[in-house]
């Protein structure tokens, strides 16, 4: 197997810069998710891996090997695309062994991966079948067995889930998971879905307009986001801002309420390059009482809607000009309550530099 590697790594479409100096690693064995909004740039990163297309600047290594000059065919990698790309005419056994037969190897030993393979995926029953015979699952299943069956050093694979019903993708999630888990191979997978990247990732690279935002294991991009773009594309339902004025006694001023901060929150807040703050809180981590019993930080909302979701329930509160989401137990009854009161735990805040984005604390 092999790690890739992206050293200052750009890639333009005439005037468009796709990537933007990229600097990345995959490690052996790693399943690296690349995240982010489309036209972001991920695809076209996945693409140079592959070899279909050329970065203009910048060098791609798979393992050792320097490959900017080497042909997609060997590259050694296997790609995994959106719409599975099947030979409709051709049975599931053919289209597993085209790749082998493709590559001269011989027909004793063909049968044997690909039946090797069809177990795996448990997809036997549906060798002599055509694609249009299977179900989106199953095409699924027949487009990954025909990247496993060549046994190559990288997986690649651009949103092949996307096309599957809700329930589907939650199932194959984990299956993915598990089948990388067990080949060892090492798989960079494209995805704008930020549920399947902090689920099957052990690495998320979040990106933006061809830049790199943060490169980091799901848990710490959750609990860290480096800036503001990915506080607000990772989590759902998305992290809650509020514009602030720092004044000089360490009190941040969003107009609607004042959040005094900590002597050493504050320290970390005057790092800014202007008195000028973002305060970011997750809907999960807002407390909501339906008094004032806990006076200290506390600022009063209205409720504007409800969002029941059965394990949890999301209360719409109006704080001021902000629509401001909390989640709370499903048996939190807010029936005839106008007004509540939220908090927001000190340990739970994000402070962003208003110019920059960047994380202060």
């Amino acid at each position: 197997m092999a790690k890739v590697l992206f050293k200052n790594v750009t890639k333009r479409f005439g005037t468009v810069v796709a990537i933007n100096k990229l600097n990345l690693e995959a490690k052996d064995k790693e399943f690296l998710v690349l995240l982010g909004p489309s036209g972001c740039g991920k695809t076209t990163a996945l693409r140079c891996i592959a070899g279909l297309e050329t970065p203009e600047e910048g060098d791609i290594y798979i393992g050792d090997r320097l490959v900017n000059d080497l042909d997609p065919k060997d590259r050694d990698v296997a790609m995994v695309f959106q719409s599975y790309a099947l030979y409709p005419h051709m049975t599931v056994f053919n289209n597993l062994a085209f790749p082998l037969e493709n590559m001269k190897v011989p027909k004793d030993e063909i049968n044997r991966k690909v039946r090797q393979v069809a177990k795996l995926l448990e997809i036997e029953m549906l060798l002599d079948r055509k694609p249009t015979q299977l179900s989106g699952g199953q095409q699924q299943r027949v487009a990954l067995g025909r990247a496993i069956v060549r046994e190559p050093k990288v997986f690649l694979m651009d949103e092949p889930l996307s096309n599957l019903d809700a329930k589907l993708r939650v199932y194959m999630r984990a299956e993915l998971k598990k089948l990388q888990e067990e080949l060892g191979v090492t798989t960079i997978y494209v995805t704008h879905d930020q549920v399947e990247a902090m689920t099957m990732g052990d690495k998320i690279a979040i990106l933006k307009d061809g830049i790199l935002q943060q490169f980091d294991p799901p848990s710490r991009v959750y609990s860290h986001p480096s800036n503001v773009f990915v506080a607000g594309f990772v989590g759902s339902p998305p992290t809650n801002f509020f514009d602030c004025v720092l004044t000089e006694d360490s009190v941040l001023d969003a107009k609607e309420f004042k959040y005094p901060l900590p002597k050493d929150v504050a320290e970390a807040a005057k790092a800014a390059t202007s008195e000028r703050i973002i305060l970011g809180i997750r809907p999960q981590g807002i407390q909501v009482y339906k008094s004032a019993k806990v006076k200290d930080g506390c600022c009063w909302a209205n409720l504007y809607t409800t969002e029941p979701l059965g394990d949890v329930m999301i209360l719409d509160l109006k704080v001021g000009e902000y629509l401001v989401k909390a989640v709370v137990s499903p048996d939190f009854k807010v029936e005839k309550v106008d007004k509540l009161w939220v908090k927001f735990p000190v340990d739970k805040i994000y402070l962003f530099d208003k110019k920059t984005g960047k994380a202060l604390t």
